[in-house]
């Protein structure tokens, strides 16, 4: 061929050639129960520059997500869910790409933060759109509970949708749903009449100074203290998905009980990561140095006239039913089932039931440590509904936490 007529055709037709690496990814199962949307992580530290991904099993396109964990416009991790059979191992391909974008998915969670008081006319009621995705108070703002249209941040999956509030208690409120699908971006966890006529869900929790599901505290000794006085307190969303969420809620400056009589002050991360398809949600509790000398505390609220269960063991859980407003004339009672599982080698003890928490007294060993909360409504056609079914649920779930699949990576 003509060298002039090669380079034209190469200059109307070019070429994009992006430089790859590939992983074999296995995942087996060591258990005799089928997984649905396991969690797969990988670590990208040691790939170099990734800006795109495709994973396939068999050919087949599977779901993926890139996330950059410390905000430094670098993916960190890869995440994708696997669908996996009994005592069944399946190997995946990964291709990293240094060019292109992340490829799109249909999202499968969601996670909102949006500034309260828009003026915006053409607006359904109770909805807002001055969207953000970091906020930091002073430690001596006057009322940051109002700061936030539904008063923090808030997430989802199809199963879920939790809020966090964005004041010193840092209570996780819940969300009941009726179906499988995402909501939180439609009613912004205030559903109007015309939403519950179509099958909308709504709060369904009182929580009031308690810890709600599984908030994470200081323990004076005596009884759980909230997370103040600090130097700031942030909320700040580190991925929209679409197969997880992650949401941070930093404390600076904290001046938490301890043990020792002149405590210095900590900073501490709480990272939230919801994925798709799970009604649980991971917990990461990060701080900036060794804390053995404080101690902490987590749980679940005490609801009214509910059920408690505890394997004795750091899983702890409760049914019950309660109005989930103080305005009891709008709403009817909601009946919930909650749980928190705890790490046994972080339990300090397990405290007796009072009239407002099902407590734990915690240590961290070291930085950090991670635990799960879960919970569902009675209102979800897909759920539990009564004391039994929970509890046999939460006994089943706590196994597969303690049973994880086992992913071996070939380069």
């Amino acid at each position: 061929m003509n060298k002039n007529i090669f380079l034209f055709l190469l200059a109307c037709c070019p070429l994009t050639i992006f430089a790859s690496r590939t992983i074999t990814v296995s995942v087996t199962n060591p258990m005799n129960v089928t997984r649905a949307d396991v969690p797969i992580i990988i670590n990208l530290t040691s790939y170099g520059t990734v800006c795109s991904a495709l994973v396939t099993q068999n050919g087949q396109e599977i779901p993926c997500q890139l996330d950059d964990l410390d905000k430094n416009e670098t993916f960190d991790e890869l995440c994708f869910l696997a669908d996996i059979d009994r005592k069944e191992k399946k190997e995946y391909t990964i291709t990293l790409f240094d060019e292109g974008e992340p490829r799109p998915y249909p999202a499968r969670v969601y996670a909102e933060m949006v500034l309260a008081n828009t003026k915006d006319k053409t607006l359904k009621k109770n909805q807002q759109n001055n969207y953000i995705e970091n906020l930091t108070a002073r430690g001596d703002a006057a009322y940051t509970y109002n700061v936030q249209h539904h008063h923090g941040v808030d997430f989802e999956s199809e199963l879920n949708g939790i809020r966090i509030y964005f004041d010193e208690r840092q209570t996780l409120d819940l969300y009941g749903k009726f179906k499988k699908q995402l909501e939180l971006k439609e009613t912004q966890f205030y559903t109007d009449d015309d939403q519950k006529a179509r099958g909308y869900g709504d709060d369904v929790l009182w929580v009031g100074q308690t810890f709600g599901l599984g908030a994470f505290r200081g323990w004076d000794g005596q009884q759980p203290t909230h997370v103040k006085p600090v130097k700031t307190r942030s909320q700040r969303i580190i991925s929209y998905g679409p197969l997880r969420t992650i949401v941070e809620v930093i404390d600076r400056g904290w001046q938490a009980p301890a043990t020792i009589s002149q405590p210095s002050a900590i900073n501490m991360t709480l990272r939230y990561i919801q994925y798709a398809g799970h009604r649980d949600t991971d917990v990461e509790v990060l701080f900036n140095k060794d804390v053995n000398d404080y101690r902490f505390s987590t749980g679940i609220i005490n609801v009214k006239g509910s059920e408690e269960f505890s394997d004795k063991q750091g899983l702890r859980a409760c049914w019950g039913t309660d109005y989930p407003s103080t305005d009891t004339l709008k709403w009817k009672r909601e009946t919930v089932g909650l749980a928190v599982l705890v790490p046994r080698q972080n339990i300090v003890s397990e405290e007796p039931a009072n009239k407002d928490n099902y407590t734990y007294v915690l240590k961290v060993n070291g930085r950090q440590m991670n635990y799960k909360v879960t919970y569902t409504s009675a209102n979800e056609s897909f759920g539990y509904h009564s004391a039994k079914e929970w509890f046999d649920y939460l006994k089943a779930w706590r196994k597969e936490v303690e049973s994880p699949v086992i992913v071996e990576l070939k380069q």
